[in-house]
């Protein structure tokens, strides 16, 4: 445990009030975060990992509001090419519209960043300098642009193209850590326990039988390939636990004791509501408040484990926060997807300063395509720094100095070490 200095031994490197704030920002910019939670891939996994012009217009937050700022249909827009998504999103959004939603914007300020044109009729320029790149070295590139040491992947090992990579032994890097994936297995399981069936585990649709100890083995295999630093499942707002059901038995039966055997955390991600428009697919999941009484049971039923918690709905950050204050082995992490405005995040993360102190972890990119991380962590630093700052001056106020070396061990717990001890990474 760090051994603070005492006030008489901060002496002069106490910071004056008109310091704080730009201290804060220098520290958060020079500080290297580690991206706990995206949707991003190695450059070994080929095409499952998305960058580029066309795939950042074609994100489904784009897409959703080019249905509302456009007379296209759903079922015109799917017959297009990607090529010609990426077109229609631009002229609607970026020509005829002023980009000044959260989606929009993060689409400028990478242009920006590289120094693209951001009011150009066209991708022509955009697309000529993406095709240019070696992704090996723009992967590095980017990850440096944003201030990032590392990135979490998450990784589905029944999904048959993530599969090949995996068997071929393939992936092998620092900075791309991976995860077991779970959904398909637990609230997917109706639907593809006839996967794990034709790869040679003996299970069935009730999970009756040797069922239970062949998913625990199934796990069992895939965390020797793989080597996760946690399991991870997203679940709707209708999550409820215990449940006397499939996903509940797996859930208990096997997921539970696999993360206990194996050291790992599981990140539950509560809160969607799937496909409440289906014709806009991706796009047309959408948001429930969730009954925290499941956590509450999860963490008080299983003291052993320890769990990584985002909720998606606003109306439970709250309860979050309550629960993180009564059971020492939940920590919430991040405001992901219609949370994720500076807005919404700022209002999330003041609250659980007040009520944790430093001990959650602020934020992750949820990124689908490489280069929101840039614009993503540009965002995060700018939001915390006014939060940070306010908080050491109140800390100020209230009698208690701040100095540059505080505040660089905060930040560092916040975006690096809370994340690396809860995994045990090193």
């Amino acid at each position: 445990m760090e051994t603070l200095p005492t006030r008489q031994q901060l002496g002069d490197d106490l910071l004056a009030a008109d310091l704080i704030q730009p201290t804060v920002e220098q520290v958060l910019a020079t500080t290297s975060f580690i991206d706990v939670h995206t949707h991003l891939f190695a450059p070994s996994f080929g095409g499952l990992g998305l960058w580029g012009i066309d795939e950042l217009l074609t994100y489904h937050y784009l897409e959703a509001e080019l249905f509302r700022s456009s007379n296209i249909s759903p079922e015109h827009y799917w017959a297009l090419s990607k090529r010609e998504q990426a077109n229609a999103i631009w002229q609607a959004l970026f020509v005829e519209n002023s980009p000044i939603s959260e989606a929009t914007r993060g689409v400028i300020a990478v242009l920006d960043a590289f120094n693209l044109p951001t009011d150009s009729p066209d991708l022509e320029e955009a697309r000529a300098f993406f095709r240019a790149q070696r992704i090996e070295s723009h992967v590095l590139k980017v990850l440096q642009m944003a201030g990032v040491s590392s990135v979490v992947m998450t990784n589905d090992p029944l999904d048959p193209e993530e599969q090949r990579v995996w068997m071929n032994g393939s992936h092998a890097r620092a900075d791309f850590a991976a995860v077991v994936r779970l959904d398909r297995i637990l609230w997917g399981w109706m639907g593809h326990w006839q996967r794990l069936a034709d790869l040679g585990y003996s299970v069935d649709a009730q999970a009756t039988g040797k069922s239970i100890a062949e998913v625990r083995r199934f796990l069992a295999d895939w965390h020797e390939r793989m080597r996760p630093v946690y399991m991870a499942v997203s679940l709707t707002d209708e999550f409820q636990f215990p449940e006397d059901s499939v996903q509940g038995k797996i859930l208990s039966e096997a997921v539970l004791p696999s993360c206990r055997e194996f050291d790992l955390p599981l990140s539950l991600m509560i809160g969607v509501r799937r496909q409440v428009n289906p014709r806009i697919r991706l796009a047309g999941d959408a948001v429930g408040k969730a009954d925290m009484r499941a956590v509450e049971n999860i963490c008080r039923d299983y003291p052993e484990n320890r769990f990584l918690v985002s909720v998606l709905s606003r109306e439970n950050q709250h309860e979050l926060c309550v629960y993180a204050r009564k059971f020492s082995n939940l920590m919430p992490f991040g405001c992901w997807w219609f949370l994720n405005n500076p807005s919404i995040v700022e209002e999330i993360t003041r609250e659980r300063i007040e009520m944790l102190g430093t001990s959650f972890i602020p934020q992750h990119s949820d990124a689908r395509v490489l280069e929101q991380v840039l614009y993503k962590w540009r965002n995060t630093r700018a939001t915390m720094a006014g939060i940070l700052a306010n908080s050491y001056k109140l800390l100020a106020r209230d009698g208690r100095g701040v100095t540059r070396q505080i505040i660089q061990r905060d930040v560092n717990r916040l975006f690096r070490s809370n994340f690396e001890e809860w995994v045990n990474l090193g």
